[in-house]
């Protein structure tokens, strides 16, 4: 699914910019049904290997689809100067739907969870369907003009109007368009590392280290959770009107360094469960990085430049548990060369210091010319 979203991303974007996103987000908001209704009707051993080979195929456009393209259809119908709380709410609702999902199935047994993940994901698609109005950029007045901006004081460079579905080339076109846009992509790339690094390694380092059970580790899940909706949706608006969310990323990129960073030198089972609270302000980084994405391209380019920042995460998150799970087991085991055992956290974190330090780099567009 990573590498298909690698691939598809970029695709599902450029032909939303072509045909409009709701067009387009009807397929990864429909397509994930068809495996969640499998296991609702049974999950006897054929219907899982069914699921789990209709979950794979689905997963090629549902696996980051809805965010690219929710992200074009926000900065499509939101001023720019608000773009960056909008991003923060909508990653807010997300993150609260994980959360309210979470929750709800811990009192279903598991056949009803699937049945109600079911009759949720056939209401979503259905109130996308019936309320959401079409966004289509590519309209008669975009026809003369290229897809990036072509002002002499503007930050974008122009690029040639891509086919429906791009190529290599025309997609290194888009990085080299924009500087600013070239440092998201990186920046983009190493919080993806330390995303998955994260993933792959802490629940292993913690069940290693301090013996965490699984009711453990969900109770950290769910503190980290909640710091993520306190900040995106109220912190991150409220501050997004005082600071540009160019200092708001720096500051999400260092203080998601400083969270990584103590959980590796943890000496107690309760640090963790500290650490965590300092997701409330790396909680700053992704909406922030969409944002300052959305401003370097057109109307006409929103869904591409979305998708290719998805592809980018995408390979982030593919390679990562490849170099952190070894490295933990390695650390972890008798025969590590030096007793650190949350060293390969601590590498974790440095991708994060990395994606700061080209943060900093970020320079905000020049005023309009008058």
């Amino acid at each position: 699914m990573g590498l298909g979203s690698l691939v598809m991303m970029p695709v599902l974007g450029n032909l939303s910019d072509k045909y409009g996103r709701k067009a387009l987000l009807t397929i990864p908001v429909t397509l994930p049904i068809i495996p969640l209704a499998i296991l609702a009707y049974s999950r006897d051993t054929p219907y899982f290997y069914a699921y789990f080979v209709l979950k794979t195929l689905t997963g090629l456009v549902s696996e980051g689809g809805i965010i690219s393209l929710g992200h074009a259809y926000m900065a499509d119908n939101i001023g720019e100067q608000r773009r960056a709380p909008a991003f923060g709410i909508l990653s807010g609702v997300l993150s609260a739907a994980l959360l309210s999902g979470t929750l709800t199935a811990r009192f279903l047994s598991t056949a009803k969870t699937f049945q109600v993940a079911t009759i949720a994901s056939i209401i979503g698609a259905g109130y996308m369907r019936i309320f959401l109005k079409e966004s289509v950029a590519d309209t008669a007045d975009d026809v003369e003009r290229p897809i990036l901006k072509a002002d002499e004081d503007s930050p974008i460079t122009k690029l040639p109007k891509l086919h429906s579905i791009p190529s290599v080339g025309g997609v290194l076109r888009l990085f080299q368009s924009s500087t600013t846009f070239a440092q998201a992509a990186v920046v983009a790339f190493f919080c993806s590392l330390d995303f998955g690094g994260l993933q792959a390694s802490l629940l292993y380092f913690l069940k290693a280290r301090f013996h965490y059970s699984q009711t453990q580790y969900a109770d950290l899940m769910l503190i980290l959770a909640v710091s993520m909706i306190i900040s995106q949706l109220l912190l991150l608006p409220a501050m997004a009107s005082i600071i540009r969310e160019e200092r708001l990323l720096s500051i999400g990129l260092l203080m998601g360094f400083v969270h990584v960073f103590v959980y590796s030198i943890s000496w107690s089972a309760w640090v963790p469960y500290a650490s965590a609270t300092f997701g409330i302000f790396s909680a700053f980084t992704f909406p922030c990085l969409r944002s300052i994405v959305s401003k370097q391209v057109l109307p006409n380019a929103q869904g591409m430049a979305q998708g290719c920042i998805s592809g980018v995460e995408s390979f982030g998150q593919i390679i990562s548990p490849l170099i952190f799970s070894p490295l933990t087991a390695w650390f972890l085991s008798e025969d590590a060369p030096f007793d650190y055992p949350g060293f390969s956290l601590l590498c974790v974190g440095f991708t994060m210091m990395i994606a700061f330090i080209v943060s900093t780099m970020i320079r905000p567009p020049p005023p309009a010319s008058t």
